[in-house]
């Protein structure tokens, strides 16, 4: 990313912070970045704790060069509203807001806008997390450059097609609650059978931890780490048993389609509500 671009964060929560203080660690200059949120608590916390500006909306993209929406999806309609008539035409809009489409994005903003939708998760505040881009109409290859080195900083990024995202949300944008739902599962099951909640706290973390790391670094399909551990007739083997006569894949397939179909659901709404307000504005239009 060139030393003159400035970036934008509208709406500093929780993963409008993680952006931030990931890019502080990398080695950003505080001085690149201006922030926003509508709490003015929220505001004065986050100035004296990275010493970043905080702007109104509008006057952050003023300054911005690359400005990244960081809102819930019902919010993002409002926001594109008030600040589509000051985006520049070379401003890069990016939206972390789940089930929004680009389409919709570039229609309440300048023409030629180039925008580009982003699904993080939330392990991105441990700089572990994983990121994917897609490229709306307008965007080039240097815009896409552009926010995966911003995403970089807070861990892994994929360019995927758009049509992809909504199965993305269902895997990486809500895998870390399926995740935290089985250790939960896993330390309950600890502490049932005798161990202290601490110590089944700690070996259940570990054992996650340990895990996912001999994944990545063995490259070994998940099947075959499974089946090193699965002795016939033993502990595992029973257990394994267990899981499928409860038909936990099945349940797994089923909460990520869920997952899928509630992000396809955000996205119809989504459309529903542009072509209502396209339609109230063509019936102002015709009583004017």
């Amino acid at each position: 990313m060139a030393d003159h671009d400035r970036l934008a964060i509208l709406g500093a929560g929780v993963m409008g912070e993680t952006v931030l203080s990931g890019l502080l660690r990398a080695g950003w200059d505080v001085g690149r970045i201006v922030a926003t949120d509508r709490r003015p608590a929220r505001e004065a916390e986050l100035k004296d704790r990275y010493g970043v500006r905080m702007l109104t909306n509008l006057d952050a993209v003023a300054e911005a060069d690359t400005v990244l929406m960081v809102v819930k999806p019902q919010d993002m309609r409002d926001l594109l509203t008030e600040i589509g008539p000051s985006v520049r035409p070379d401003t890069l809009i990016v939206s972390l807001a789940a089930g929004v489409e680009t389409i919709l994005i570039e229609d309440l903003l300048p023409a030629g806008v180039p925008v580009v939708r982003v699904m993080p998760n939330t392990p991105a505040q441990v700089d572990e997390g994983m990121a994917t881009i897609s490229a709306g109409r307008h965007a080039g290859d240097d815009h896409v450059q552009r926010v995966s080195a911003i995403l970089a900083a807070t861990g892994r990024v994929l360019v995927v097609p758009e049509k992809y995202q909504d199965a993305v949300t269902a895997i990486s944008g809500t895998g870390p609650a399926y995740l935290f739902f089985v250790v939960e599962a896993m330390i309950e099951a600890g502490v049932h059978l005798g161990l202290p909640r601490d110590t089944a706290t700690e070996l259940v973390v570990q054992t996650m931890l340990g895990s996912a790391k001999l994944l990545r670094e063995t490259g070994e399909h998940p099947t075959v780490l499974r089946e090193r551990v699965t002795s016939p007739g033993g502990t595992t083997a029973a257990a394994i048993r267990e899981l499928e006569q409860h038909r936990v894949r099945a349940a797994f397939m089923g909460a990520m389609e869920a997952a899928r179909d509630r992000s396809r659901d955000l996205a119809a709404a989504a459309r529903a509500a542009a072509v209502q307000d396209h339609q109230s504005g063509n019936d102002h239009g015709g009583t004017g």
